[in-house]
């Protein structure tokens, strides 16, 4: 567990073996992985793990401004440098200097910002907006994508320079649909969490609600996990949350194929287990994954 990060799964514990490697390092990293999956957080852990960890840990998201604002805010601006710049203003980049600056869906860059960047991550110097004076930071970047890269730069849209420049050691986040064997250590994270902060007594969930939640696909990865366990806390009534809080989160389909007389005790072992794992299987549509997950097999067996 790195601060609001939890698992156990081999690809999270492989994660979290490469944050403790490369944080003591001054390296760039690039960190890939869907839509809620974590990116920020693991730059945090790098930051809080680095030499730089007393200094700014400076964040911005790439995808939300156009090309001249996003120049601005990483640069800074002279007065006077267009309309509006009434004075001086230092960028990110400055105040971020001795620490950490953390650029975000750095995929959805113009190619003109790519320039600019390059040019900061291969000099470590920058004008502000407007400015001739040429500045030097020490800072340590850490960019994040949603995209595939190497596919942008196939198309033409984004810079291979730059992409090797950033991607000096890169980390991916594995999507939660591969790894449910953490979704009832991240449930339980979440219910202690928001049950505290909502003033309630919440034991975690029940087993129709757990064997539901391991069997979705969550599109939208442990942040849409962690919103739905916030929503259930806030409406539940009893100290148990059942999966009539989940509304959106289907329920395991029914069985379909059973053994013919299973009766326990009547059946052998390996009758059980056979119906175990398929009745597994068809909850969660077929997936040896997520199955194996459940069963604490591995995908093999």
């Amino acid at each position: 567990r790195f601060e609001n990060i939890v698992g156990r799964s081999p690809e999270m514990l492989e994660v979290f073996r490469l944050v403790e490697k490369v944080a003591p390092t001054q390296a760039s990293i690039l960190i890939g992985g869907e839509s809620g999956t974590g990116k920020e957080l693991i730059a945090q852990a790098i930051h809080q793990r680095s030499p730089r960890r007393e200094a700014p840990f400076v964040k911005v998201s790439c995808a939300s401004l156009p090309e001249t604002l996003l120049e601005s805010e990483l640069f800074g601006h002279e007065r006077g440098a267009f309309t509006g710049a009434v004075a001086r203003r230092a960028g990110r980049f400055e105040l971020a200097a001795g620490g950490t600056i953390f650029l975000d869906e750095i995929g959805d860059v113009s190619p003109g910002m790519q320039m600019k960047l390059l040019r900061f991550l291969q000099e470590r110097q920058f004008e502000r907006v407007g400015g001739n004076r040429t500045l030097t930071v020490d800072v340590r970047v850490i960019a994040a994508t949603h995209r595939d890269l190497p596919a942008l730069i196939r198309e033409g849209k984004f810079r291979e320079d730059l992409y090797y420049r950033l991607n000096v050691i890169e980390i991916v986040l594995p999507p939660l649909r591969t790894r449910s064997q953490d979704i009832p250590l991240l449930a339980d994270f979440f219910v202690q969490k928001f049950a505290s902060a909502n003033g309630k007594e919440i034991v975690g969930l029940d087993e129709e609600a757990l064997a539901a939640l391991m069997a979705y696909s969550w599109p939208g990865n442990v942040r849409e996990l962690e919103h739905a366990i916030e929503r259930a806390i806030i409406l539940a009534r009893d100290r148990t949350l059942d999966l009539g809080l989940f509304p959106v989160i289907p329920r395991p389909e029914a069985p379909s194929r059973r053994p013919a007389g299973l009766v326990v005790p009547g059946a052998t072992l390996e009758e059980i287990e056979r119906d175990a794992i398929q009745r597994t299987l068809e909850a969660v549509g077929g997936s040896t994954t997520r199955a194996a997950a459940i069963l604490k097999i591995s995908p093999r067996t």
